[in-house]
């Protein structure tokens, strides 16, 4: 599964009770700045941060929102504000289940990421993806390490949660949503372990990554924008296809058959060309 060109690759988060970064995330590039009202603000900062983000919502491009998660004293005072037309999107942190995702939809009118972050999110993934509403998975890669009892070894390469990762590309693709959003890296000031991370989700079949840090943006954006030799590949291979009118041909040595082409035109369409 390659990126859509159309999905947004880079979602950055920024806390809804830090009002003087939000212009700074905006600044960044992230394809989407999502204000966090959940993790990054604590209990007794919620109503001051829920007002913060109201008095933004007034005079800034439309922005999506992390809400508190059902069954949260702050859930329902989350959903009424998300009402507001500043809202774009509404990311539901631990979805589980079809009930608080279609609370969501329906209380808001906006479009819903829910977090796929616990064993029971995992069990019930395939009717979440499926409620109308829902347009893309996030993969909430630490908490569900935390759900399920899991240590990830230190070397970053979380083969532990592969299992999981896959699960999240498989109900995404039948239920015909965007390519998932992996979890965050939390090495801010690593760099090649983003990369690492970012291209281990593009191989397995994410189309974008989530950012906690301005820092981390085009490093996400650029994994999921194919290089120009990757194009240039993928241009010859369609190129050599038509010449074989459909026919088998190799390209590079390799056969090319119409699985190879598909992907080569998927190649094409992802860096926002015509195929």
């Amino acid at each position: 599964m390659t990126a859509n060109p159309t999905a947004p690759r880079a979602y950055l988060f920024v806390p809804a009770d830090r009002p003087e970064r939000y212009a700074k995330a905006r600044a960044s590039g992230a394809d989407v700045v999502i204000v966090d009202l959940e993790d990054a603000v604590a209990p007794e900062a919620k109503a001051l941060a829920r007002e913060a983000l109201a008095a933004l919502l007034e005079e800034a491009a439309p922005l999506a929102v992390r809400i508190n998660a059902a069954g949260t004293p702050w859930f329902e005072d989350d959903l009424e504000l998300c009402r507001h037309p500043g809202v774009a999107a509404v990311m539901l942190p631990k979805a589980e289940g079809i009930d608080a995702v279609c609370t969501v939809v329906e209380a808001t009118y906006k479009d819903v990421l829910p977090i796929i972050e616990s064993a029971r999110g995992l069990q019930d993934i395939h009717s979440i993806a499926r409620v109308p509403g829902v347009i893309r998975l996030a993969f909430g890669s630490v908490d569900l390490a935390l759900d399920l009892g899991i240590d990830c070894a230190p070397d970053g390469a979380e083969t532990e949660l592969l299992a999981f990762r896959s699960q999240m590309v498989l109900a995404s693709r039948l239920a015909g949503l965007a390519a998932p959003v992996d979890g965050v890296s939390t090495a801010i000031d690593d760099l090649h372990r983003l990369q690492a991370d970012t291209e281990r989700a593009l191989r397995l079949g994410f189309g974008a990554k989530l950012c906690i840090h301005p820092k981390q943006v085009v490093a996400v954006q650029t994994v999921f924008t194919p290089t120009p030799e990757r194009l240039d590949w993928a241009r010859r291979v369609c190129e050599a296809f038509e010449s074989a009118n459909g026919g088998a041909v190799a390209v590079d040595g390799q056969m090319v058959d119409l699985p190879v082409v598909q992907r080569a035109r998927a190649v094409i369409r992802s860096a926002g060309l015509e195929a």
